[in-house]
C-alpha cells in the first residue's frame, strides 16, 4: 500500500515549530514573512500562509495585520500542565454532601454573573480518605443548573456527574481558571471539619468554570484542602 505524503504546509509547519521550540526565537520576536518562506523553501504563498495560520492556532505565533507575524510562545515560555497527585488509594475516598442551600449574596451573584434578581445554590461537601477529612468544598451553581434541588443530598456527591446527567455538559472539557494559595486564616467551620490545629495552614483553591459555547459561568468553587494532602506535578505539553 502506498503511503500518503504529508501536505507541504504540514511539513513547513513542523519545520517552523521546531525552530520556535528549540529556542531560536523568543517571545515577541518577529517571525519569517510569507515572502521569505516562499523564497527559502520554494513553495507557494498559499502553502506559506496556511502553515503560519496553523502555527497561530497552536498559539506559537501571532499574526498582526499590516505588521507581520510574531512569536507568541517560545520553548522557554512553554505551556505547562498542573496535575494534582492524590496521596491515597482512590478506593479510600468518600464524599459526603453536608447541605444544599439557596442564596443570593451579591458577592456570589457577581462571581456567577447573575442578575441581582436571580439566585444560586450552594452545595457544601466534605471529602475524606481512610476516614480522615482532607477537603472542604463550597460549590456555587446558577439556579438553572440545579435540576432538582430537593433530591437526596448524596445525589450531589459529584457535581460533574450531575452536569453530565442533567444537562449533557462535560465539565472537564469546559474552560476554567483556578488559583491556589496557602492560607493561615480561614472560617472556623473549615477548621472544625478538617480538624485543623491553631496556625495549621490550608490550601485555598478558587475555581471558575465557564461554557466554551457561550462563556457563561457554570460553577464557582471555594475549596479548602489540608496542607498535608496537597501535592502536584508540573509537566510540559510540548
Amino acid at each position: 500500500m502506498r503511503k500518503h505524503k504529508k501536505p507541504k504546509y504540514k511539513l513547513l509547519q513542523n519545520e517552523l515549530r521546531k525552530q520556535i521550540v528549540s529556542g531560536n526565537f523568543s517571545k515577541g520576536d518577529k517571525f519569517h514573512t510569507e515572502s521569505e518562506l516562499t523564497d527559502k523553501y520554494s513553495i507557494s504563498s498559499i502553502t506559506a500562509i496556511r502553515a503560519l495560520n496553523e502555527l497561530e492556532k497552536e498559539g506559537l505565533v501571532e499574526r498582526k495585520q499590516g505588521l507581520g507575524t510574531f512569536v507568541a510562545r517560545s520553548r522557554r515560555e512553554a505551556l505547562v500542565k498542573f496535575s494534582d497527585i492524590e496521596l491515597f488509594c482512590p478506593s479510600q475516598e468518600n464524599v459526603q454532601v453536608l447541605s444544599i442551600t439557596k442564596g443570593n449574596h451579591p458577592d456570589y451573584l457577581l462571581k456567577l454573573r447573575l442578575h441581582k434578581t436571580e439566585y444560586y445554590y450552594q452545595i457544601t461537601r466534605l471529602r475524606t480518605a481512610a476516614g480522615k477529612s482532607f477537603v472542604y468544598h463550597q460549590t456555587y451553581l446558577p439556579h438553572d443548573y440545579v435540576k432538582n434541588p430537593d433530591a437526596d443530598l448524596q445525589q450531589f456527591q459529584s457535581i460533574y456527574h450531575r452536569f453530565k446527567e442533567d444537562f449533557h455538559i462535560t465539565m472537564a472539557e469546559e474552560s476554567f481558571e483556578e488559583t491556589n494559595e496557602i492560607c493561615l486564616s480561614y472560617p472556623k467551620l473549615v477548621a472544625d471539619h478538617l480538624h485543623l490545629q491553631k496556625n495549621e495552614p490550608v490550601v485555598l483553591q478558587l475555581r471558575t468554570t465557564r461554557s466554551k459555547e457561550n462563556n457563561r459561568v457554570l460553577e464557582y468553587v471555594e475549596t479548602y484542602k489540608r496542607w498535608d494532602f496537597y501535592k502536584f506535578k508540573i509537566s510540559s505539553n510540548n
